[in-house]
């Protein structure tokens, strides 16, 4: 990814307390008329001081913490994803390499309880922070409510919640970006194979998580929008989609039952790094190709690179999602050092570059521009195929 303002100086910088000597004290001596006002005077200066340190910050209290002293909870939508893991070994390293620190706490099942349970427990050890990707657009606002209110510092990377929930979601792009990127990248296959997108009557189904998934249901919803303005003789095999969960073993059997419903289907357009390996294989295993079926979506190279060398899939996408979990924790971090956040303000990221805090609404129009909250979007997404997969290991 190329951002600008690559490689400036980190300002991550340790915040000691600042000391003042304290006073010596005075031998006894007789009192002194002639000493009583010099002491007042002293006395009243010292006060003085005392409070103007106290109101310009020179206290401990409310000051940015050391980074070292900082550790932020990551919250995946579920471990043993290949775009999940890679995501927290980018976060791992990052916070490694600038003085911070992330615990990565997930459930090998994509369950919305279990996310709660993970954020619950974080409140009750009092945790500073937390980065969720959550499962649910609305499920998890209660326990991140709370989280804030408990004085936890709470964020959302690759799937938001509501806006006062969190603070800031840092979002791989916009419903309208991913949505025509996946259906650009299904026709861009479908050509390759001798297909007219514009004018044949396409035959596509979606297939992904679950509905309540906010970021993967509005590409979808976006993705739907721009095939009715761009072709709209394609035809929608199942308005009602195909869901699997998350789950490897479900979304192969997803795939296996579009297959067996629809068998003259041309395009499944998967926007989960999930359904889209599963759907892969369940092509592979009725010994179809690229040439028969055009499946694309959204997951990690390294999760579909075997498929593509197979000639099962010509192209699909994603974002660098090591960057995007770095990103998290770091304005996670920067937050929980005691800093505010307003939209339109830039913050320069350390090695990454600058990043610019942009309103809740350019992710979803009815969302509440609520002060101190906002969006960061990433700057780039990437298109694979067999040319470029090699380039990228995550």
């Amino acid at each position: 990814m190329i951002w600008l303002h690559k490689n400036r100086p980190s300002f991550f910088e340790k915040h000691a307390p600042t000391l003042f000597p304290a006073p010596r004290q005075a031998a006894k001596r007789p009192s002194s008329p002639r000493l009583i006002l010099p002491i007042l005077v002293l006395a009243t200066m010292g006060a003085f001081m005392a409070a103007f340190l106290v109101s310009c910050g020179g206290s401990d209290e409310g000051a940015p913490k050391s980074s070292d002293s900082i550790e932020i909870i990551l919250v995946p939508k579920v471990t043993g994803n290949a775009f999940f893991e890679a995501a927290n070994d980018g976060a791992q390293k990052y916070a490694a390499k600038h003085g911070f620190k992330v615990d990565y706490r997930g459930s090998d099942v994509a369950s919305v309880d279990k996310q709660i349970e993970i954020i619950q427990k974080a409140i009750d050890e009092k945790a500073q922070a937390l980065s969720v990707s959550a499962l649910d657009a609305k499920a998890l606002d209660e326990v991140l409510t709370a989280a804030q209110k408990g004085g936890m510092i709470v964020t959302t990377w690759d799937s938001d919640v509501s806006a006062n929930a969190r603070k800031l979601m840092v979002s791989q792009g916009t419903p309208s970006q991913l949505g025509k990127m996946l259906v650009e990248m299904a026709s861009k296959a479908l050509l390759k194979r001798g297909k007219s997108p514009s004018s044949d009557p396409i035959k596509y189904a979606w297939h992904y998580s679950q509905a309540s998934v906010a970021d993967q249901n509005s590409w979808y919803k976006a993705g739907e929008e721009y095939i009715k303005q761009t072709y709209p003789q394609w035809i929608n095999v199942n308005p009602e989609n195909y869901y699997s969960e998350q789950d490897p073993a479900k979304a192969l059997e997803v795939g296996k039952t579009i297959l067996a419903e629809h068998p003259d289907i041309d395009a499944i357009i998967c926007n989960d790094s999930t359904s889209l390996p599963g759907q892969a294989q369940a092509i592979k295993e009725l010994d179809k190709n690229a040439r028969d079926i055009t499946v694309t979506g959204f997951a990690s190279p390294n999760a579909m690179k075997e498929f593509a060398r197979e000639g099962i899939i010509d192209r699909w996408g994603l974002w660098d999602c090591q960057d995007q979990a770095a990103i998290s924790v770091y304005l996670t971090w920067y937050l929980a050092s005691g800093n505010d956040v307003k939209t339109g303000q830039t913050i320069d990221i350390p090695e990454i570059g600058l990043v610019e805090i942009m309103p809740n609404s350019v992710l979803d129009p009815e969302a509440q521009n609520i002060p101190g909250t906002g969006v960061v979007l990433m700057p780039n997404r990437t298109e694979f195929t067999t040319e470029n997969m090699d380039d990228y290991d995550f």
